[in-house]
């Protein structure tokens, strides 16, 4: 609103300056002015109105970039025959995670087919971002006109900003509990397969050494720690033995972007230490999450690499407003389910319903203030990388 006063002003401030010339000064060189004055928005309007179908903007850039770096992005513009065009506006934008310090672009093709320029975002918070091209204009050259040009934009971009992921003691009272309760779990499990072989006099639950093309998900970490080379299962019952982490990053709509960023990044940082933790002291877990397609992704973690791996996946996501992770896919029977959610407020119950033993829930929340409307314990990461329950 304020760029089309300025215009209307620009314009009045011109036409009183020709009438003061004509008039007052020279007549005969106003009358020259005022003809001029008059053709020379009409070709303005001109080079507008025919760039509007021959200018195409697209732009690349990285998929992901580490917080605290910065993303490159560089935009194309093309345009269609060999007549000059007038100003062309290209107008980026960048979501919450990224600073915004991002100036519109100006720039003219004459001679010309095409044009390149460079912009830098500043990665400021870790998550799932997206950067785009909000508006292109066609602008006469006078400055004061401008259109939206008719070719399509180009497609924005998802960019995940790669978090800093804490290195979490194995004292933190949270894993011991965990481990506690999977090794009890993997005992009470033993016994009942001996008892099993025992009564039926055939393998109800044994092992034997790995084979290349054997499943990773089915070695049994702990018993090969022991035995100095890698054992695998040969049932699936090890599944009800690994706890289950579950990512629930909620987004109320009521709630702006900008404050919800900051606190998604805050629970991916605490979920990722975690699971890479609970994996290095070779405990397996399943990892419960959201995927680009909106459906929950159950996936079996126990290869150390592959925590890295799943990050990038969480990062590709982008959150949606008022949905929550459905935690069906991990099954109600599991000897230990971690949530970490950004609201276990209202809502949140419907989730942890879906477990089957209540007792075997822990939260992990933003911080001591964090809403907990359940009985669940509620745990949080404080500044110096420790778990302490509320």
């Amino acid at each position: 609103m304020i760029k089309h006063i300025k215009s209307i002003v620009s314009v009045i401030a011109v036409a009183f300056l020709v009438y003061i010339f004509t008039f007052y000064i020279d007549g005969e060189m106003g009358i020259i002015l005022l003809a001029f004055v008059a053709f020379a928005p009409l070709v303005s309007l001109f080079f507008m109105l025919y760039a509007r179908k021959r200018v195409k903007v697209s732009f690349t850039c990285d998929a992901y970039v580490p917080k605290g770096s910065t993303l490159t992005v560089t935009v194309n513009i093309r345009k269609k025959g060999s007549f000059p065009l007038g100003i062309v506006e290209i107008c980026p934008y960048a979501t919450e995670i990224f600073a915004q310090d991002i100036k519109n672009r100006r720039l003219t093709m004459l001679s010309e087919e095409k044009k390149s320029f460079t912009f830098d975002l500043k990665a400021v918070i870790g998550g799932n971002g997206e950067v785009g091209i909000k508006a292109v204009y066609s602008c006469g050259f006078l400055g004061f006109m401008r259109t939206t040009i008719l070719t399509p934009l180009p497609q924005p971009v998802s960019v995940g900003v790669i978090p800093q992921i804490p290195e979490i003691k194995a004292s933190s009272q949270l894993f011991r509990s965990i481990a506690n309760i999977v090794l009890t779990s993997d005992e009470d499990e033993e016994n009942d397969t001996a008892m099993m072989y025992s009564a039926n006099t055939s393998p109800g639950y044994e092992h034997r050494e790995y084979s290349h093309g054997d499943p990773l998900k089915r070695i049994n970490w702990k018993l090969s720690s022991k035995k100095q080379k890698l054992m695998v299962r040969l049932d699936e019952a090890a599944a009800s033995v690994q706890p289950v982490l579950v990512l629930d990053l909620f987004r109320r709509s009521s709630v702006p972007a900008v404050n919800a960023v900051r606190g998604e990044e805050q629970i991916i940082r605490a979920m990722f230490g975690l699971l890479n933790l609970l994996i290095r002291q070779g405990i397996a877990c399943n990892f419960v999450y959201r995927s680009p397609d909106g459906t929950t992704v159950c996936e079996s973690v126990d290869n150390p690499d592959y925590p890295d791996q799943l990050l990038l996946k969480v990062l590709a996501v982008k959150v949606v407003p008022d949905t929550r992770v459905d935690i069906r896919q991990a099954g109600s029977n599991v000897c230990a389910c971690v949530i970490a959610t950004t609201d276990a407020g209202a809502g949140f119950s419907a989730l942890t319903d879906q477990i089957g033993d209540p007792d075997n829930i822990s939260i992990i929340g933003l911080s001591v203030a964090s809403v907990n409307s359940t009985s669940a314990p509620l745990w949080y990461l404080d500044e110096d990388n420790n778990f302490i329950m509320v």
